[in-house]
């Protein structure tokens, strides 16, 4: 994320200056959230219908479900990473004072190793990466949720993220979907918040738009991380069977992230653990650890 970060924060659409063939989109129906069987997870249901036909879809109108992990059984773990842009990431690109924020070796290394994972986009990224983000959306392995489109805080006090205005909060989602939407893929309705700030204002927002909004439980801190081993040990110390695993994609603003990568597959495979994508993780028995999420975080 663009700021400083809980390990995930200040890293969710005007069609792409260069628009791409859509593709059919297949994939599994999600199942309806259930409450958190743990005590610690502080979860109560969320709504009792979803929309058939695309993960994390949700009724119209209604206030979207929080998730911050999967049912605790099985092996699977999702690994998610943030695609941030902000107006002030597209400054230093312009300036020449940054080379990249879409870290390619990422992708080569989850590509070369068959390795699932769901990527949070923002729209301003799906602007200026059309070739990576056709890239993703050509990978059956791969699944795009949202980021909003300007990586702007849904909060007060969000690790000095500029705030978005409250009647421009639906927007900027809808905007984001509207970014991705002709790249086809395994497009989902997820989304995520920057630095994962929300409150019951900003989650009634997204209401109209029918989504699912996905926290996470393992924080892995690489943003602005000038090692890989914290990373590393962040991820393993914590993951369980249904984590979700918040890593990032940009490069210049999480530039140890594809060093840790190769070390932290080890220690699932180590520990018995699959990744998988968000919306298999999410679906294996109902989404644990899911709740109406009226505080930030």
């Amino acid at each position: 994320m663009a700021a400083a970060a809980v390990g995930v924060a200040a890293s969710a659409v005007a069609l792409s200056t260069a628009p791409v063939p859509r593709r059919s989109t297949a994939v599994a129906a999600p199942t309806r959230p259930a409450a958190d069987p743990e005590p610690s997870g502080g979860a109560t249901e969320g709504p009792s219908a979803l929309v058939v036909g695309v993960p994390g879809a949700t009724p119209l109108g209604s206030r979207p479900p929080v998730v911050r992990h999967g049912p605790r059984v099985g092996n699977r773990v999702a690994l998610t990473f943030d695609a941030d842009m902000t107006d002030g990431m597209l400054g230093n690109l312009r300036s020449g004072r940054v080379k990249s924020y879409a870290n390619l070796r990422i992708l080569d290394l989850l590509e070369r190793e068959d390795v699932p994972a769901t990527f949070f986009l923002t729209g301003k990224w799906v602007e200026r990466y059309p070739e990576v983000t056709r890239r993703l959306a050509g990978n059956p392995r791969f699944e795009l949720a949202n980021h909003t489109y300007g990586h702007e805080a849904f909060t007060d006090d969000c690790y000095d993220l500029p705030r978005v205005a409250a009647n421009g909060m639906t927007g900027t989602v809808a905007r984001t979907f509207q970014a991705m939407e002709p790249y086809g893929g395994r497009q989902t309705r997820y989304f995520r918040f920057p630095g994962l700030c929300h409150d019951p204002t900003a989650l009634a927002a997204l209401a109209p738009l029918g989504v699912t909004v996905v926290d996470g439980d393992v924080v892995s801190g690489d943003p602005f991380a000038t090692a890989w081993e914290p990373i590393v040990r962040a991820v393993l110390d914590n993951v369980r069977p249904g984590s979700i695993v918040i890593m990032h994609v940009t490069e210049a603003n999480a530039a140890m992230t594809d060093e840790a990568l190769p070390h932290i597959l080890a220690g699932l495979r180590e520990r018995g653990l699959v990744p998988a994508p968000l919306s298999e993780v999410l679906a294996a028995a109902g989404a644990a650890g899911t709740s109406p999420g009226p505080a930030g975080r």
